[in-house]
């Protein structure tokens, strides 16, 4: 599939963005990885990079981007200069978990920084999150198509 994907964070039902959120809690030099990354990476090649080592499937539409290196070498193996943010160099370890849906429209979920807390217990505690705001997405998709087609019967009979 060519072209472009587009990214757009999910909202949870209690209006949070929970994707903003871990986001707003990285370093500059994560945020730059984590940028470069979905730029140029997961924008370009959705779900295609699920056969490489940068995206897992985990199921019920349920996947993990993994981002292990700098902006600097992701720049490098995907094309294109790093964006221009100065920050100390550190070591990336993120996890960010998507949802690919609709016309090339790939939905993020949430993330952590692996890194920082690499146990078993977070990685399946941040994996239930993300199933579960996946669940809701997908209840408040089917009450919206119940309510759109209900609207639709009502205009009918009028």
């Amino acid at each position: 599939m060519s072209g472009t994907w587009t990214t757009e964070p999910n909202e949870a039902e209690d209006g949070t963005i929970p994707f903003e959120r871990f986001v707003n809690d990285l370093s500059h030099f994560k945020f730059r990885a984590l940028h470069t990354a979905i730029d140029r990476m997961l924008s370009v090649r959705g779900i295609a990079l699920v056969r490489t080592e940068w995206l897992k499937a985990l199921g019920k539409g349920l996947h993990e981007l993994r981002v292990r290196h700098d902006a600097d070498e992701i720049a490098h193996k995907f094309g294109g200069a790093p964006p221009k943010i100065g920050a100390p160099s550190e070591e990336a370890l993120l996890r960010v978990f998507v949802h690919f849906y609709g016309d090339m429209v790939i939905l993020l979920l949430g993330g952590y920084d692996k890194g920082a807390d690499s146990t078993e217990r977070r990685q399946q505690r941040e994996i239930a999150e993300a199933r579960r705001l996946l669940a809701e997405l997908a209840e408040r998709r089917r009450r919206e198509r119940g309510q759109a087609s209900r609207l639709k019967n009502h205009k009918r009979r009028d």
